[in-house]
């Protein structure tokens, strides 16, 4: 299958392409200390009523998206004992492997549907430390174009297929611009370490109408995700952006945002101890304490071939009896391991292998899952056996008081 090429029969002509001509005059700037600045004219970006109108969500894909957020939002909140999962490649760069791997982890998600919540990790916008490839939306050619309308198009198409295959959606919201184009067909979302204690995205994700996660800090402080939920259930007066426009918006507030463990340079955090330290402190603030651990990035010591450990002790924990984990993330791809892009020889990268994050292939993924499905089942179990001893110690109760 091409890569990167827009499906739903959208004609890529009826966007805005990023020139191929002469370079564009320069403008110039002012920095804060007076020096001259230059940077070259801005091209057009699609606004996101023309292309939401080109690659429109079905009254069909809009009700699989609203039941599958109203879904999430019960197993934050404790209505629904499953697991969340959040499942997929660190970074999509190619529109063939993605709907292919959403094939085969909705195939997953059947399977498991009793005691797990399966979505798709979707995710187009990579956080870079320094600097980098920062995603299909961004650069779609892997080439160094940023031809940008076509990055967002592509992003949307992709997201519509899967959707279409009745695969849930995730995504982490990096770009304050991005929601206007891509937030209607997700059904859920995170904001990453480098970002959670932003008022910006804070402000943004209280204006969601979906579930949204907030990771622990890069050193691995909770305290930073468990203040932006606080932050976010509230109401917000912000400026930002309406089809473009720039507006003065108004949020209600999102009550259906959670913490994520993702580990940091102070080392891991889903043990156990970890767990029960964050959710004691959740209560103190008088949260929800529901916490979604990740199994790459610190918690895997960036060492995928460690997320199989990471979701075998969740899976102890959460055959013991915990509720207090409400999910888990997997970076996962068809194939293991991670390549390197080579911007010159963009045909050269194998199939179904990450250019970020290093993953786990699809059969790992499918054990690992297979592990958590089973961890439900016996806390639903345990909890069974604890219910019927708490009905005979009642029930002894009532005779001896007859006595």
């Amino acid at each position: 299958m091409p890569v990167n090429t827009v499906k739903l029969g959208t004609p890529t002509t009826c966007f805005p392409k990023a020139s191929s001509g002469p370079p564009r005059k320069k403008q110039k700037f002012l920095d804060i200390e007076g020096e001259r600045k230059e940077s070259s004219d801005p091209d057009p970006l699609i606004l996101p009523s023309e292309l939401k109108s080109v690659l429109a969500l079905s009254t069909e894909d809009k009700a699989f998206v609203q039941s599958t957020r109203r879904d999430i939002a019960n197993i934050i909140c404790g209505r629904d004992d499953r697991l969340l999962c959040v499942v997929g490649p660190c970074s999509i760069h190619d529109e063939g492997v993605a709907v292919e791997y959403g094939r085969q982890l909705k195939q997953m998600a059947d399977e498991f549907q009793g005691e797990l919540l399966v979505i798709m990790r979707v995710y187009f916008e990579k956080p870079r430390t320094t600097i980098g490839w920062k995603g299909l939306i961004n650069d779609p050619d892997l080439n160094g174009t940023f031809n940008i309308n076509k990055g967002i198009a592509l992003a949307r198409s992709i997201v519509l297929q899967l959707i279409k295959q009745r695969v849930g959606t995730g995504c982490e919201w990096l770009d304050m611009i991005t929601p206007e184009y891509l937030s209607d067909v997700y059904c859920w979302g995170a904001i990453g370490a480098r970002t959670t204690e932003s008022q910006p995205h804070r402000q943004m994700v209280s204006a969601m109408s979906m579930p949204v996660g907030f990771k622990n800090s890069t050193t691995g402080k909770v305290d930073v995700a468990a203040n932006a939920c606080i932050s976010a259930a509230g109401v917000h007066c912000f400026m930002g952006t309406v089809n473009g426009r720039i507006a003065i918006i108004r949020s209600t507030g999102n009550k259906d945002c959670h913490i994520i463990h993702r580990g940091g340079s102070n080392g891991p955090n889903y043990d156990a101890a970890s767990i029960m330290e964050s959710s004691n402190y959740l209560r103190q603030k008088k949260l929800n304490p529901a916490i979604v651990i990740d199994c790459s990035h610190g918690n895997s010591k960036k060492d995928y071939r460690n997320q199989p450990i990471v979701a075998a002790s969740i899976a102890d924990q959460v055959s013991s009896g915990s509720k207090d984990i409400a999910g888990v993330m997997i970076e996962s791809n068809i194939n293991e391991g991670k390549q390197k892009l080579d911007m010159n020889n963009v045909q050269s990268l194998e199939y179904g292998k990450s250019i970020t994050d290093s993953c786990v292939d699809i059969k790992t993924t499918y054990e690992m899952l297979k592990i958590l499905a089973a961890a439900v089942h016996k806390r639903r179990n345990l909890e069974k056996m604890v219910d019927a001893a708490g009905m005979d110690r009642m029930l002894a109760r009532t005779r001896l008081s007859k006595l």
